[in-house]
């Protein structure tokens, strides 16, 4: 049996294929993924699937299997795509749809549905190559906003695999995200892993705010519980390979440039500008922030050098070649009116540097200027720090940017404020040494630390912790042999007892503003007359539900009926009603819900005569959370110390008499048929009162994910629930 592996995947390999002339050609990257790849222990067996770069219907039969020999034998394997896929999925879905929405570009934002259904292939093309070579023992790290969908098609074709997701970009606020025509879907599919990462917290929760607005999913702190599954959500600020940035900044190579660069900027200070030409970097805000400082500060004049560098970055799409062309009208004006012959104010490059020259103009720049107007981490700022083998320099820094939590020192400005931006190139320049010193050094051994050697190693470690810990949940779990050992006891048994919950158990939640939609459909009474209707068995529904509408639903089936969590019990064809004096205590308490209502779009009292019910499923889940405490607060003073209680339920808060309660309906049912057969499933605290109250034989199944049920087991949701009653009643 094979070790188990970490399986990498990317929208690229770490290689890149190119055919020129008719010949293949392999480049190895050196990004810093592939860095904190390579940083993980030594024994961990690795395996990096991903588009190599060029299109399938680029190569023929002979250079594809050329390709896939080739990166077989480095431990990788490509995913081909067409040169229509790579238009849609990646040009398009990707990046005219995901990339400039989460980065708050709505502009930008395109949405067609040949790009989404592009996508939705490419991801699932993805998995299907992944199942080839995956075994339920191995680890699956997807990374970034191009395989979104990816987590949760792993997760179907192996349930027991190891999932974690990274993002690398920003997530955006739930605001900017339900603009998204398939945002249920993305959410559902990031879903799927165990462990999802982001850059900073806010990312974080801007997920998991989305995870409840859109998909009703509940959350504690950095937990989501979705299809009968804790997922963990967390933040994991990327760093850099920081001693290879010190260590180059030392070298002869380095050294030579360094000289290169005082050579041609003489008697200058260098303001460093690094960037993709991408909209979401503010290229054009920086531009003219350093127009405005030069009007501002003439002494400066001949002074400073601003060397932009923008690298080509998709130069086939309209907006970036108008981004441009904008950047570069820009710089021309500027040094047209500032510049002089012996100066000129904008070196402007718009090319990729080698790896020497560009460490070399970070270890020389007096100040880097990075300030984009969104950014989901950005490296540059912590390259221009790990680069400085000298005591000085300063960094200006967007606060939009992810970076800026972990570089507090940085001079933090608002990319969009020109004059603040103005001002802070002044304060950059003219800061003391001294002071530049210790921020530098403070940011430098906080990047030092935390580089992208530890963030690779802290996420895959915090992944087997939290599959590690989910484990014990799934303990409880229905299997399928637990479900033939019910069959066969059902079979066996002469006296049968069945009492079924119905909301959340035989049928699942709907609006509480609509209640007739929860009305049983034809297929589940024809199921459960099924069931009562076996000789020696007694079916039993007990509800919280008002006992006219379950009379109205099940008053013709041979069943017995609890309403009201017990408060009325319809046995022989007659409801009985238990005697208690609540309707006093109800007359008190119901204005106060009746405020709440009216305070509260989406609520609902719901009066029954054993109990008042305030219903806030279809609350805006940050305002229910307040008025819920709110309401509780209120009326707990007004109960104290009487036999009323006040329970929290499925998205309700319910106040009724103490003494009314399943568990004693239940044992009152037991004792009066004294089965040798109990199945008991339902999924709201006051089944929990059932569990609680049957002896230890009984089959006791909570519905739903709940780690602290006394149920002897879990059954993942409604239509599992009916499947196991179906399987009672074959033959």
């Amino acid at each position: 049996m094979e070790d188990p592996k970490l399986i990498i995947v990317s929208n690229r390999l770490p290689i890149s294929v190119t055919k020129e002339n008719g010949k293949l050609h392999f480049s190895e990257s050196t990004g810093g993924l592939a860095t904190a790849m390579q940083s993980l222990p030594a024994d961990t067996s690795r395996l990096w699937i991903g588009w190599p770069g060029i299109a399938s219907d680029e190569l023929t039969p002979g250079e594809k299997r050329q390709v896939n020999n080739y990166l077989a034998k480095r431990g990788y394997v490509p995913v081909h795509l067409s040169t229509e896929q790579i238009d849609l999925f990646y040009s398009g879905y990707s990046n005219d749809t995901l990339w400039p929405l989460f980065h708050y570009f709505g502009e930008f934002t395109h949405y067609r549905d040949d790009y989404w259904q592009s996508y939705k292939q490419v991801n699932q093309l993805f998995a299907k190559v992944i199942k080839k070579h995956i075994d339920a023992r191995d680890t699956v790290w997807v990374q970034d906003y191009h395989l979104m969908l990816l987590p949760s098609l792993i997760r179907a074709d192996t349930p027991e695999a190891r999932i974690g997701f990274f993002l690398h970009i920003p997530f955006p606020s739930y605001e900017v995200f339900r603009l998204l025509p398939e945002r249920q879907a993305i959410l559902k599919g990031l879903l799927g892993a165990d462990l999802i990462g982001f850059h900073v917290y806010d990312y974080a929760r801007h997920f998991l705010s989305s995870c409840t607005r859109l998909l009703n999913l509940s959350h504690t702190h950095d937990k989501v519980v979705y299809d009968d599954r804790s997922v963990t959500v967390d933040s994991f600020p990327i760093g850099v390979d920081y001693s290879k940035f010190q260590s180059a900044a030392l070298s002869d190579g380095v050294k030579v440039e360094i000289d290169r660069l005082r050579e041609h900027y003489p008697d200058k200070k260098l303001i460093l500008s690094v960037d993709r030409l991408d909209y979401t970097k503010g290229i054009v805000h920086r531009l003219e922030a350093f127009e405005q400082f030069l009007q501002t500060n003439p002494k400066f004049h001949k002074q400073v050098c601003l060397v932009m560098v923008a690298v080509p970055s998709r130069i086939d799409v309209e907006t970036y070649q108008t981004l441009r062309e904008t950047v570069e009208k820009t710089v021309s004006r500027i040094n047209g009116e500032f510049g002089s012959i012996d100066w000129t104010p904008i070196s402007y490059q718009f090319q990729g540097l080698p790896y020497d020259e560009l460490v070399a103009l970070y270890a020389a720049a007096d100040v880097a200027l990075v300030t984009p107007l969104r950014d989901g981490m950005n490296l540059v700022a912590k390259e221009y720090i790990a680069s400085r083998a000298t005591p000085t320099g300063v960094l200006i820094l967007s606060e939009m940017t992810g970076a800026i939590d972990e570089m507090p020192e940085s001079i933090k400005v608002n990319p969009s404020d020109r004059s603040a931006v103005a001002r802070a190139i002044k304060t950059a320049l003219t800061m003391p040494k001294a002071e530049q010193s210790i921020r530098l050094a403070s940011m430098q051994r906080r990047i030092a630390r935390y580089n992208v050697q530890r963030w690779g190693n802290d996420f895959i470690s915090q992944l087997e912790d939290v599959t590690r810990s989910n484990k014990p949940t799934t303990k409880k779990q229905l299997t399928t042999s637990t479900v033939d050992e019910i069959k066969q006891a059902h079979a066996r048994a002469k006296n049968r007892l069945l009492l079924l919950d119905y909301d959340g158990t035989l049928k699942e939640f709907t609006s509480s503003l609509t209640p007739e939609l929860a009305r049983p459909p034809r297929a589940l009474l024809a199921l459960i007359e099924k069931l009562a209707t076996a000789p020696g068995t007694t079916l039993c529904i007990v509800s919280g539900r008002d006992h006219q509408t379950l009379q109205r639903w099940f008053g013709k089936l041979p069943i017995i009926l609890v309403a009201e969590h017990g408060a009325y019990v319809k046995t022989n064809g007659s409801w009985q009603k238990t005697a208690t004096s609540f309707d006093k205590k109800k007359r008190q308490l119901r204005p106060i819900l009746d405020q709440f209502v009216d305070r509260t779009p989406g609520s609902l009292v719901e009066e029954k005569d054993f109990s008042l019910v305030w219903h806030y499923r279809d609350v805006p889940t940050e305002l229910a959370y307040i008025r819920t405490l709110n309401l509780k607060h209120d009326l707990r003073n007004l109960i104290k110390g009487t036999t009323t209680g006040m329970f929290d339920g499925n998205k309700i808060v319910e106040i009724k008499p103490r003494s009314i309660t399943k568990g004693h309906a239940a044992t009152t049912l037991q004792d009066k048929y004294n089965p040798d057969f109990i199945l008991c499933i339902g999924d709201d605290f006051t089944d929990e009162d059932m569990f609680r109250g049957l002896p230890e034989s009984a089959y006791t199944i909570h519905v739903g994910h709940k780690d602290e049920t006394v149920a002897r087991y879990t059954i993942s949701d409604v239509p599992s629930v009916r499947s196991l009653l179906r399987k009672l009643t074959d033959k």
